[in-house]
């Protein structure tokens, strides 16, 4: 039975889809710096210095306004559409990057699957100089 997992583990398939998850979540976290580190106040300094991870609406009268995001959590129940708005620019920059990460890689793969062209024939090659013949004439 050892002997049996050993087999399931080791196979290429597994092996391949731990390396991809373990670079799949350091991945989301460089993508969820650069939006909130780079984007959103970039965003926020173009709508007049909102900052969109504090936006929320209290559902608790323990929440007053003002209050951050996160000391409104611990307060009460609150909605917090700004923190949900940065999450769906994560998500939507991450989406597009593995689109054309896929996309690169289909078309690499047609590339490598497209055959050769086949060796032009005799008479395709005479056909050929009799056109170039022409078109130098006119």
């Amino acid at each position: 039975m050892l002997q049996e997992f050993k087999n399931f583990a080791m196979k290429g398939n597994v092996v391949d889809l731990a390396i991809g998850v373990i670079i799949g979540a350091a991945f989301g976290r460089i993508v969820e710096s650069i939006v909130s580190d780079l984007i959103m106040p970039i965003i926020g300094a173009l709508t007049g210095g909102l900052d969109f991870s504090n936006y929320y609406l209290p559902l608790s009268s323990a929440v007053k306004t003002g209050m951050s995001y996160g000391d409104a959590k611990k307060a009460g129940a609150v909605l917090g559409y700004g923190n949900f708005l940065t999450v769906v620019v994560t998500f939507l920059i991450i989406a597009w990057v593995l689109f054309l990460v896929v996309k690169g890689i289909n078309r690499l793969r047609l590339q490598a699957l497209a055959p050769d062209a086949p060796p032009a024939s005799k008479t395709e090659e005479l056909l050929t100089e009799i056109r170039d013949l022409l078109a130098v004439r006119r």
